[in-house]
């Protein structure tokens, strides 16, 4: 039973959430586009830390720069690298897709999260520099970000929207898609030529709503039967409510005009899908989120799970009546989706940030190391 084929062939395209250089050059990315059915990758500035940490596949690009570049300035230099040779091993999938999958995203730095103009830069000179039709520029669901993504893609530039967490930042995020093709179709530019997803953080949801009602429980041990029903089930109930606003936005007389002129649907795509609480099922935010037209990006040990003991069905669009009625009575307990919505934003903002100088940090270091390693020599 080959279970990731068949979760591919019920509409769910697996992306890889995990890049480095050695899997670019050894053929363990082509090896697992064919064997594990991955149709894309994302990338983050988590991820490059890790790969830059481990080993020594950077060890002479890094040697070998202008000492003149910043930290900065190495890091995009090493990350375009890789983004550009993934995206040339993910162009036959591109191709034999017509333009619906083989996507590598590339993230524009945390900084920029909350500059229209610092964003629009950043996406534009990653775009040039990776300078391939299959790379997706990540700019993060905020106000700002939305913004910015409006004009990227009336230029006609792949964007990804990292960091959605709440069903209202979807419905701007799906707004700015809809503006820049029908601003695209009214200057007689192709719209079949884009493509766009948009990033749904899924397990943190259950992390926070779980952090809270812990303080519930503590405050009042009565309502811990209560407390018991939301368990491991807000994520899932967001994330359903956020595909029935895609189908229900990608639909009418409005997308109808734009589909005829070649527009695609902008996908909903499942982040943060490994599971953190290691007393739920380790594929659940697969199983629970299966059906047409979504992305899964998961971490090797999530798709290697999945294709051990995954079950495929389509669950995306099940219960959607009981997954409203779950949130309706999670906000009567006294937690409101909303606050944990923005402060899962502006944690997973922190957080990237604090990567991202970690990586900075961590990048200046090794190149010290180097230096000083070459200079024994």
């Amino acid at each position: 039973m080959d279970r990731l084929k068949q979760l591919h062939d019920a509409g769910q395209s697996i992306w890889l959430d995990y890049i480095d250089r050695t899997m670019l050059r050894s053929g363990e990315l082509a090896r697992r586009i064919e064997h594990d059915s991955l149709t894309g990758m994302t990338s983050n500035p988590t991820i490059f830390e890790k790969a830059l940490a481990e080993g020594h596949a950077y060890d002479s690009q890094l040697s070998g720069a202008s000492p003149d570049l910043s930290a900065w300035e190495l890091f995009e230099l090493v990350e375009t690298d890789d983004v550009r040779a993934a995206c040339d091993i993910f162009l036959p999938v591109h191709e034999r897709s017509r333009g619906v999958d083989g996507y590598v995203s590339i993230e524009v730095s945390p900084g920029a999260a909350h500059s229209v103009d610092e964003t629009i830069v950043e996406a534009r000179r990653l775009w040039a520099s990776v300078a391939r039709p299959n790379v997706m520029i990540k700019v993060p669901g905020t106000t700002e970000g939305a913004a910015a993504a409006r004009r990227l893609l009336a230029d006609g530039i792949n964007v990804n929207i990292t960091l959605l967490f709440s069903i209202a930042a979807y419905s701007d995020i799906i707004e700015s898609y809809l503006a820049a093709l029908e601003e695209r179709a009214d200057r007689g530019q192709p719209l079949s030529t884009l493509a766009s997803v948009a990033s749904f953080f899924v397990s943190r949801v259950d992390t926070e709503a779980e952090r809270r009602l812990d303080a519930l429980v503590a405050a009042n041990p009565s309502r811990a039967e209560e407390a018991k029903a939301f368990r491991g089930r807000v994520a899932v109930a967001n994330a359903k409510l956020a595909y029935a606003l895609f189908r229900e936005r990608f639909s009418g007389a409005r997308w109808e005009a734009l589909a005829a002129r070649g527009a695609r649907v902008q996908r909903p795509l499942w982040a943060s899908t490994s599971t953190k609480n290691p007393a739920y099922r380790d594929v659940m935010y697969v199983e629970d989120l299966i059906g047409p037209d979504t992305v899964n990006t998961m971490p090797p040990a999530t798709i290697k799970a999945f294709e051990d003991h995954g079950v495929v069905d389509r669950t995306v669009d099940s219960h959607i009546d009981d997954e409203r009625a779950l949130i309706a009575r999670l906000e009567a307990a006294g937690i409101p989706l909303g606050d944990v919505t923005a402060t899962l934003l502006r944690d997973g903002l922190a957080s990237f940030a604090r990567s991202f100088d970690s990586l900075i940090a961590g990048l200046e270091s090794k190149r010290r190391s180097l230096d000083a390693t070459v200079a024994a020599q």
